[in-house]
């Protein structure tokens, strides 16, 4: 190869490796381009939707001084609630009501016919849902205490709406009716509540509390469905606890009905949990009086030996582990202390007369109790 061959093809290489640089600076221009321009349509649609958003959460009108009468229907959920605020006017965008209160972890909206303006931004309107600053009073209330039992409940509920008693009851335990109920609350209401061994499925559900209703007559199931949203947002509060605990909802009512039946006032419901918790443990049997009653279907005042033979899954002389169910409502102090029992020794406890427990760890110290505060009083 001559001297300028060898040039011209150096030349030809140059060349190539000019035209590269060019096409590869052409290439990193238009990439950066492109990656610029999409840049700028995220900035563009991320910055639109937060002022969509933010805009969606003001009021409708601000200067409006015009109040509109919104009905919020017993069980009504967020997506209900957003498209009937929408439909009055009320707020600007049911699904963006939707996702705030879901955001913000709101709940606990109370049924009823509200008063509401234009002028009203979403927080505002979330507040007066929350705390319940209707336009009417409430027709009449029911409360229903703590440690009833669903029979008791139903006797409740028809005396306050006029109904018969046997009628209440019966609604409450069709089966149909429960497994509307459980379309409805799935997150509280599984499978476990119709197990073949449980005596009445809402047993423990229907939550402890005074319930005000705004018309007339209400209808069982508007009732009950109050009652299993109170339910429903009480352990909302206990969701990760219960987790940690390992505990269903059925199985988390279910101690926390046990403790309920056994404290008194003076009661101290951790202890009495970490005794039922220690027994477990060991695989002793709970022996719990209230349990044995519930299986017979009475309210005794003492409980006898004969009574302990009584033959039933909810008898807890003769079975070992939980109930198949809870044998009665309870309140928030019982469900905590199901979930956060104190850490104790204890595998025994004793009502006194006056109210008192006493806990005992051994059977002979127990017996000694017994013998000293219940057996030498009569």
């Amino acid at each position: 190869m001559t001297t300028n061959e060898k040039g011209n093809k150096k030349n030809v290489i140059r060349q190539k490796m000019i035209e590269q640089h060019y096409e590869a600076k052409l290439v990193r221009k238009i990439v950066l381009m492109i990656s610029i321009c999409l840049l700028l349509l995220i900035i563009l649609i991320g910055g639109g939707g937060y002022l969509y958003i933010q805009s969606a959460l003001k009021p409708v009108d601000a200067k409006s001084k015009t109040h509109k009468t919104v009905d919020i229907p017993i069980g009504s959920s967020v997506t209900g609630i957003g498209e009937r605020l929408e439909k009055n006017g009320i707020i600007k965008n049911a699904k963006v009501f939707k996702y705030y209160v879901k955001l913000k972890n709101e709940g606990g909206f109370m049924a009823g016919k509200y008063q509401l303006s234009p002028s009203m931004d979403v927080p505002e309107i979330v507040s007066r849902l929350k705390t319940g600053k209707v336009l009417a009073g409430a027709t009449f209330k029911i409360t229903i205490p703590e440690g009833k039992q669903l029979k008791e409940i139903a006797g409740i509920m028809a005396k306050a709406t006029h109904q018969n008693e046997a009628d209440v009851f019966n609604k409450l335990n069709d089966k149909q009716f429960i497994k509307s109920l459980m379309s409805k609350y799935p997150d509280i209401l599984t499978d476990e509540i119709l197990h073949s061994t449980v005596k009445y499925p809402l047993e423990g559900y229907l939550y402890p509390a005074t319930y005000p209703f705004y018309k007339p007559n209400p209808t069982v199931e508007e009732m009950v469905m109050a009652m299993l949203d109170k339910t429903r947002i009480v352990l909302t509060d206990y969701t990760e606890k219960s987790k940690e605990k390992k505990l269903s909802i059925h199985q988390l009512l279910t101690m926390a009905s046990l403790v309920e039946e056994e404290a008194t006032g003076k009661a101290d419901r951790k202890t009495i949990a970490s005794v039922f918790y220690n027994r477990l443990k060991q695989g002793m049997p709970l022996q719990t009086d209230p349990t044995v009653l519930y299986a017979q279907g009475k309210h005794k005042e003492k409980v006898y030996y004969k009574d302990l033979e009584v033959n039933s899954p909810y008898n807890t002389y003769k079975n070992t582990g939980l109930p198949p169910g809870p044998i009665a409502n309870s309140g928030r102090d019982s469900i905590e202390a199901a979930l956060e029992p104190n850490q104790t020794d204890y595998y025994y406890f004793l009502a006194t007369a006056d109210g008192s427990v006493i806990f005992t760890k051994t059977l002979a110290e127990h017996n000694q109790k017994k013998a000293e505060y219940i057996s030498n009083k009569k």
